[in-house]
Formats: C-alpha cells, structure tokens, sequence
C-alpha cells in the first residue's frame, strides 16, 4: 500500500511509526466527530473495537516495551467517550458505551462463526484458500478467557471513564478540561488493565508475570491520554463553533 522507501523509513523509525499511528488514529477520530456529530464519534467507537480485536494479537516492541497494536485503538475509545461526556452528557456517553459493548459481542461472534466455515478445496484455489484461512484462524481464533475479559474489562472500565470524568467536572466545572480528560482516562485504564490482565492472564502464567504484563501496556495508555488532551480541546472548540453557528442560523 504504502510507497518502499515509506515502509523502510518506519522499518527503520518504529517510535515514530507508533506516534504516526496514534495521531492519524485521533485525528480521524476528529474528523468523524467534524462530518458527522455525536453519530461520527459512536462510529469511532465502533471501529476502534473492531481494529482493537483484529489487531490485538499484533506484538511488537516500542521505546524497549513489548507492547499490542490494539493499545493504540482501544485507548482511543476513551478519548471518543470523554468527548461525548463533555460535550453531550453522561447518558449519551454511556449510551455509547453499551453500543460499544454490543458491537463487541457482534463482532466476536461473526468472527467466531467465520472460523466454522472450511477453506475451498478446489485446485485452483485450494493453497491460496487455505493459507488464507490459517492466517484468519491466528488472528481471530481468541480464548474464551480472552473473550471474558476483554468484554468485562471495556464494560466496566468504560463505565467507570464516564462516572469519573463527570465526577471531576462536578467538582471543577467548565474548568480543567485536560485534567478530567486525564484523571478519568489513567484510573479507568487502571481498571481496565487490572481486570484484563487478572482474568487472562492469571492461572496461565503467575500473578506477578499478569500484572507485569498489564504494567507495561498501561505506560502506553497514560501516554496516549496525554498526548490526546489537545485532540480533546480541539473537539470541545469544533463543537462550541458548530452549536454557536447553529444558533446563529435559527
């Protein structure tokens, strides 16, 4: 897809491919939220669950940190949530929430039901099928602890996001919005590794290997929070523009 010399350069620069990925998966975010409101950031959600499962199992290792694609995506759902608490309430971010949830649901059990089907076995395309299969049974043929504990940790994280973001805005206001957008986001992802990382990982390797595995997505997931606090300004600026010149125009 993408020209050599492009694919040598992040070969040779993955820190920079990493933040590469994080900024145009935020921005497009935004531009979801631009084209088409409240709808484009439940849009964003949607997908970022869906690239999240799909490239989940994806290692590689960024700054010396062995880390998951799906951290980039997953984490942006946070971000797409903290935008709807701020600019249109708890209920329609919750809302969210349990779209989110389902969409999830549907999503692994499609997969699930994909795996069930057999690869052609016509000669003229039975090696290229096969191959094809086997590489879409690796991605998408998740545990059943997976599966429970990505879903109870999204639900119950993701609930919590929103309870906190609106927790500290009740105490600050209109103030601070890059300190509700962090505060939320870093204690949420606490529980959310907390829970993702016990209930997968633990009883397959020791509690102390679980958490060391979850410590080290979570450096990543405090980075992005940080670095999406502008997108989140930007979001709140775009929807102040687009309410003020709706206004205008009744």
């Amino acid at each position: 897809m993408f020209p050599q010399a492009v694919v040598d350069f992040y070969a040779a620069n993955q820190e920079l491919l990493w933040l590469t990925t994080l900024l145009a998966d935020l921005g497009c975010t935004i531009l979801l939220y631009r084209l088409f409101g409240k709808a484009g950031l439940q849009i964003a959600i949607a997908t970022a669950i869906i690239l999240a499962n799909l490239q989940g199992p994806k290692l590689t290792v960024i700054f010396g940190l062995q880390t998951s694609l799906g951290v980039i995506f997953y984490s942006s759902i946070f971000f797409a949530t903290d935008v709807l608490s701020e600019n249109y309430g708890k209920a329609a971010a919750n809302k969210a929430v349990r779209m989110g949830f389902v969409v999830s649901v549907v999503v692994l059990l499609m997969l699930s039901l994909a795996l069930l089907y057999l690869p052609s076995n016509k000669p003229e395309t039975a090696a290229f099928s096969a191959s094809i299969h086997d590489a879409f049974a690796t991605i998408v043929n998740f545990t059943p602890r997976f599966i429970f504990g990505s879903l109870l940790a999204y639900y119950i994280s993701q609930h919590f996001d929103v309870w906190a973001f609106h927790k500290i805005r009740s105490i600050t206001g209109e103030r601070w919005l890059w300190l509700r957008n962090n505060l939320s986001t870093m204690t949420s992802q606490v529980v959310d590794t907390l829970i993702f990382s016990l209930v997968t990982w633990w009883g397959i390797v020791d509690l102390r290997t679980a958490l060391a595995l979850g410590a080290a997505k979570y450096i990543f997931k405090v980075a992005i929070a940080m670095i999406d606090t502008l997108f989140i300004y930007w979001a709140r600026h775009s929807f102040r523009h687009r309410h003020a010149a709706g206004q205008a125009a009744t």
